[in-house]
């Protein structure tokens, strides 16, 4: 009994950490002294020069689409192939007149497809051309 005794002991063992310390230590100062050295690289953004808005005295040839897929140009009821000659009637009255194409919620993508290739078929280019719903 008195051997086991003599075997365990009050005293509490511990670990040193100072080694561990030092290792963070060095590491950290190894990784401030990286960091100010890195330099980000990236691109120069330019915004373009402002320009001086122009006023639009041309109504907008409208193009809607309703709920149950006809098409109406300027509130009047066209057929799918009469399209691209309306168009190019109202655009030669007014040929820096824009279109707006206004699709209904509820209609089908046939019928705004035929409505888009009608103007297209009409060379009306892309920045005269704005969609709306």
């Amino acid at each position: 009994m008195k051997r086991l005794s003599g075997l365990i002991s009050n005293d509490e063992s511990y670990i040193d950490i100072t080694p561990m310390l030092d290792v963070v230590f060095i590491m950290l100062i190894f990784f401030i002294v990286t960091a100010s050295f890195v330099r980000e690289q990236g691109i120069g953004l330019y915004s373009p020069p402002v320009q001086e808005p122009t006023e639009v005295t041309t109504a907008p040839i409208i193009v809607s689409v309703t709920e149950t897929d006809e098409i109406l140009i300027q509130n009047r009821l066209v057929n799918g192939s009469a399209v691209k000659p309306t168009i190019l009637r109202l655009r030669a009255e007014n040929p820096q007149s824009a279109v707006v194409l206004k699709v209904a919620h509820q209609a089908k993508t046939k019928a705004m497809i035929r409505a888009l290739d009608g103007i297209r078929a009409a060379n009306v280019q892309l920045p005269s051309v704005s969609l709306s719903t």
